[in-house]
C-alpha cells in the first residue's frame, strides 16, 4: 500500500510503499539513514548497510513501519527492497535540503525548477493553491459565476498605457491589463455576479519589491449596489473567511515562515479612513507633511490600525477622480471617486469601487481622460442598452501571498516571475 510521509505513523508494524526525494543522508557505519521527502513531508529511512543515494535522487521504498519518537512524525521505515525510480546528478545548482535563505534571489530564480523543490519555497505555493480555492469556493456559494475572458484585447481597460504589444495575425493587439471592460460586460448580460482568477500584465517599468509585470488577479464585480461601501462590505466577509481557513488549514505553511493572519472575525474591525483623512493622519503620525500615500504612509496606517483597531488593514476611499480610472463612478461633487483601496501590512493588496453605469455620464467622462467614444471599442454599448449600477474589485494573488507569509519580495510569490529582465525559466 502506497502511503504519504505524513501518514506512515498511522501505519505502525505494517508493510508500506511510499515515494520521494532524497532530502538528506546520514551514513554512521552500520546504521545509516535516508530523509525521505514527498509532497506532505518528510520520513526516515533506515538502512543497515551502506548507501549510495544522492540528493534528489527518487526512490520506492517498501517496507515495514516502526516507532522512533526521534524519526520525524515518531515513525521510520525498514526497508525491505528499494527502486531507484530516477538517479540525480551529485551537482545541483543549490542545495534543495538548505535554507533558501543562503542564497541570492536570483539564484533562486535562475535554477527555479530546482530551488522549488526547497520545503519553505514549495510552501508558498502550497498555501497559494489553498489561497485560489478558499477564494473561489466563498464566491461559488455566494452566488457568482466563474468566467474566463480573453487575455488578447484590442485597447487597453485604464487608457491604453503600460501595454505590452502582440503580433496577432495582421494586427497589433494588447495583452490584458484586467478583465474589467469584459467582467462588466458579463454583469450586464443578466449574470449580475462574476469572478475571475487569470493573468493580467502590466508593461510598467518599476524594478520595486511591490511589481511584477505577470500577476494573477483575482477580479469580481456584482451588480446593484449603491456605492463602494457594499464592496469593502463584502471584502470583510470574504477576507475573513480566507483568513480563517488559512488558519485552520494552512499552519505547516505559516509556521515555515513564522508567519500568522488576522484571527476570525477581524477583518470587521478594518477601519475606513478617506483618502484625504488618510493623509492628514499619516501627516500627524510622522510629522512630516504629506501630499501623496507613498509606501512609507501605508506601512504608517496599517501600523496604526493595529495599534488602534487591532487588525493591520485598511479600507482607503474617497479617493479624488483624478487618480482613478475614467470607468470610476464620481461622487456627488464630481470631485472623488466611490471607489476604495484596501491596504493590508503595509501593501495595496485591493483597488474597486463602484463603476459608471449611465451612457450619459460615460460619455461625459470620456473627455476629462483625453478619451474617446471611438477608441473604446465595443465596451459602450455595454451602457447603451442598459446596464444596472454596479461596482467591484480586484486582489493581487502574488501580493496577498506576499503579506500573509511576509515575503520581502512580491517575486518570491510567483512560481516563474517576470519582470523587466526576466522572461526564463
Amino acid at each position: 500500500m502506497r502511503v504519504l510521509a505524513q501518514d506512515v505513523p498511522k501505519h505502525l508494524d505494517r508493510e508500506i510503499t511510499v515515494s520521494g526525494w532524497v532530502h538528506r543522508t546520514r551514513e554512521l557505519g552500520q546504521v545509516n539513514f535516508v530523509l525521505l521527502r514527498d509532497r506532505s513531508g518528510m520520513i526516515q529511512v533506515v538502512f543497515g548497510e551502506k548507501i549510495d543515494y544522492t540528493p534528489e535522487t527518487v526512490l520506492t521504498v517498501r517496507g515495514m513501519v516502526k516507532a522512533n519518537d526521534k524519526a520525524p512524525g515518531g515513525a521510520e521505515i525498514h526497508p525491505l527492497s528499494v527502486t531507484v525510480e530516477s538517479r540525480a546528478d551529485i551537482n545541483l545548482p543549490v542545495q534543495v535540503n538548505q535554507d533558501p535563505d543562503k542564497y541570492p534571489l536570483e539564484a533562486l530564480f535562475d535554477h527555479r525548477f530546482i530551488s522549488l523543490r526547497m520545503p519553505k519555497l514549495r510552501a508558498i505555493f502550497q498555501l497559494q493553491s489553498s489561497l485560489l480555492k478558499y477564494l473561489s469556493e466563498f464566491m461559488h456559494a455566494e452566488g457568482f459565476f466563474e468566467m474566463k475572458t480573453s487575455k488578447l484585447v484590442g485597447s487597453g481597460a485604464e487608457g491604453g498605457t503600460g501595454l505590452f504589444s502582440v503580433e496577432y495575425f495582421e494586427n497589433k493587439v494588447f495583452l490584458a491589463q484586467s478583465p474589467q471592460l469584459y467582467k462588466q460586460g458579463m454583469v450586464a448580460t443578466g449574470l449580475e455576479r462574476v469572478f475571475e482568477i487569470s493573468h493580467a500584465y502590466r508593461a510598467e517599468k518599476h524594478d520595486t519589491p511591490r511589481h511584477i509585470n505577470e500577476y494573477v488577479s483575482f477580479d469580481v464585480e456584482m451588480a446593484f449596489i449603491e456605492s463602494e461601501v457594499d464592496l469593502m462590505n463584502f471584502e470583510r466577509n470574504l477576507l475573513d473567511h480566507v483568513f480563517t481557513q488559512v488558519g485552520l488549514h494552512n499552519r505547516a505553511e505559516l509556521e515555515l515562515w513564522g508567519a500568522t493572519v488576522p484571527a476570525p472575525g477581524a477583518m470587521i474591525s478594518a477601519p475606513v479612513v478617506g483618502h484625504d483623512a488618510a493623509k492628514d493622519l499619516i501627516t500627524q503620525i510622522t510629522g512630516k507633511k504629506v501630499f501623496e500615500i507613498n509606501p512609507e504612509g501605508e506601512r504608517t496606517l496599517c501600523e496604526w490600525a493595529l495599534e488602534k483597531h487591532g487588525v493591520d488593514l485598511v479600507f482607503i476611499n474617497d479617493w479624488p477622480r483624478k487618480k482613478r480610472p475614467f470607468y470610476t463612478h464620481p461622487s456627488a461633487d464630481g470631485t472623488k471617486t466611490l471607489s476604495f483601496d484596501l491596504i493590508f501590512r503595509g501593501l495595496e493588496i485591493t483597488s474597486g469601487g463602484r463603476r459608471i453605469h449611465d451612457y450619459a455620464m460615460l460619455l461625459e467622462s470620456l473627455p476629462k481622460f483625453g478619451m474617446t467614444l471611438e477608441g473604446l471599442g465595443a465596451y459602450p454599448t455595454i451602457f447603451q442598452y442598459g446596464c444596472p449600477p454596479h461596482g467591484g474589485f480586484a486582489i493581487g494573488i502574488e501580493r496577498l501571498t506576499q503579506k500573509i507569509l511576509g515575503l520581502a519580495n512580491v517575486k518570491e510569490a510567483s512560481p516563474f516571475p517576470r519582470d523587466r529582465k526576466r522572461v526564463a525559466p
